[in-house]
């Protein structure tokens, strides 16, 4: 591997051809976590790279990285979602660089949108919480129907369907661009707890 041919883009329509790859890589870290990470079909990949809403990652030709963004509530919110990192390239600081590529991509094109991210991976929350994110309840978050019906493909669908979408095995987190740094008295007890429990977690200041 060599490093100074990796890097990390924003996609287009040049880069659909790695569409089912990247479908393949998330159905195998799904499987490997044994939760949830939502189906994506290759149209639907294919489509945010058309739309300028993704961001992949290249070993020279090959694709060994992805993420990418959604709008959602008429514009209030942006979902990032589906980082995704090549096995072999694990372990090397490329997902920190695919989420700041996909925030940054985020931040452009949706400027005064709230940005989440739901999710069971430790490493994710961790890079989150580096970036600004906070911690929230799904109350806080998107209330988009389409946005909730595209974790029909998570195996853990049905825990969000008992729960009446307030909770699940995922984890809501929220960067707001208006308070970056919220003051504690506007936090309520829950996002204080959590977010302390986070900063103990990850060893945070």
């Amino acid at each position: 591997m060599n490093n100074k041919a990796i890097s990390v883009v924003f996609a287009d329509e040049s880069h659909i051809s790695y569409a089912q790859r990247i479908c393949d890589l998330i159905y195998e870290s799904a499987l490997q976590r044994g939760t949830g990470i939502a189906k994506r079909s290759p149209e639907y990949i294919a489509a945010k790279m058309t739309g300028g809403k993704a961001v992949v990652a290249l070993d020279g030709e090959k694709l060994i990285g992805f993420s990418y963004i959604e709008c959602w509530g008429h514009g209030d919110f942006v979902a990032t979602s589906g980082l995704i990192v090549d096995p072999e390239y694990r372990h090397m600081g490329l997902a920190e660089q695919i989420k700041r590529r996909t925030f940054e991509l985020a931040r452009r094109r949706f400027p005064y949108a709230k940005l989440f991210s739901i999710t069971t991976s430790l490493p994710v929350m961790k890079l989150n919480s580096r970036m600004g994110y906070v911690p929230v309840t799904f109350s806080e978050l998107t209330e988009d129907e389409e946005f909730w019906q595209g974790c029909q493909g998570c195996c853990n669908y049905d825990i969000l369907q008992r729960n009446k979408r307030r909770m699940c095995l995922c984890t809501g987190m929220l960067y707001d661009p208006a308070k970056e740094r919220p003051a504690q008295s506007r936090m309520t007890p829950y996002v204080m707890y959590m977010k302390n429990k986070f900063r103990k977690l990850f060893h945070l200041k």
